[in-house]
């Protein structure tokens, strides 16, 4: 049988899924917006490489690397902001706790 979203997160309405949704559409976009004034920042702005054909690997593997720690704080955040916060609370722990970082909330 299958369990559709709704029943499987336990949102009670459509408008609560459409939230969620967006929350999850805005996050994505905003944490690599932020990436890269960050690396800009901390003085790792794509110039800052040279130029050889490893360069643009590192910039980019340094990126993706924030991206993650950026989407997981913006993704509660903003849960909070459209009023989703114990949803995204609740998302976030159990996300940690299967790739293995559950220690971080102890």
């Amino acid at each position: 049988m299958k369990v559709g979203l709704k029943e499987r997160w336990g949102i009670h309405s459509n408008w609560q899924l459409l939230v969620i949704f967006w929350v999850f559409a805005i996050t994505g976009s905003a944490s690599v917006f932020v990436a890269k004034p960050f690396l800009n920042w901390i003085g790792l702005s794509r110039d800052s490489f040279p130029l050889s054909w490893w360069s643009g690997w590192v910039y980019w593997s340094f990126r993706i690397l924030l991206i993650f720690p950026f989407y997981q704080i913006l993704l509660v955040l903003f849960g909070w902001l459209f009023g989703q916060f114990r949803f995204f609370w609740n998302f976030e722990k159990k996300m940690l706790h299967r790739i293995g970082l559950g220690f971080l909330l102890k």
